[in-house]
């Protein structure tokens, strides 16, 4: 009777080691993949409107999602800045712009954006913007202009 508990308890564990060990390669293929993704080349670029200026920087990961770092001063409001997340959709960028103003406020804003590619530069659009539940996104069937927009992102080289 001992000998069969042994044996059924060996057995039970068998499966649960091979499952262990399969975590770990998967988990070092995930840290290797993410070490690449983190060795992409970053494109910048810079805006100037007036005495207000943005800075974007923006890594293509995998699965053609983008993310990276936007910082806008305004002269009279103060700095914005935070990171945008999303993808490409044609030659239109579509973002979550998660941000805070100024170093005093502890408030964390996430507001939509939307920059279209054109000429090798990235054109800001202005849209209308609808909240529910708590997430802003810009309202369906309503278009967004870029002819509007106040900044416009040349491309520069990147300060690390």
């Amino acid at each position: 009777m001992k000998k069969s508990a042994y044996y059924l308890l060996l057995l039970a564990a068998v499966p649960l080691a091979f499952s262990c060990n399969q975590g770990t390669k998967n988990s070092v293929k995930g840290d290797a993949a993410a070490k690449a993704d983190s060795l992409k080349k970053s494109d910048c670029f810079q805006a100037i409107d007036g005495k207000d200026t943005a800075d974007l920087k923006i890594k293509t990961l995998s699965a053609g999602k983008i993310a990276g770092k936007l910082v806008i001063n305004y002269l009279d409001k103060g700095k914005n800045d935070g990171l945008v997340e999303g993808n490409f959709k044609g030659d239109t960028l579509f973002v979550d712009y998660t941000f805070k103003i100024g170093t005093s406020n502890p408030t964390v804003y996430k507001n939509p954006l939307a920059f279209l590619k054109k000429d090798g530069k990235l054109v800001m659009g202005v849209g209308q913007i609808e909240t529910s539940l708590g997430k802003s996104y810009f309202v369906k069937g309503k278009p967004i202009n870029f002819d509007k927009g106040r900044f416009v992102f040349a491309p520069v080289d990147c300060k690390d």
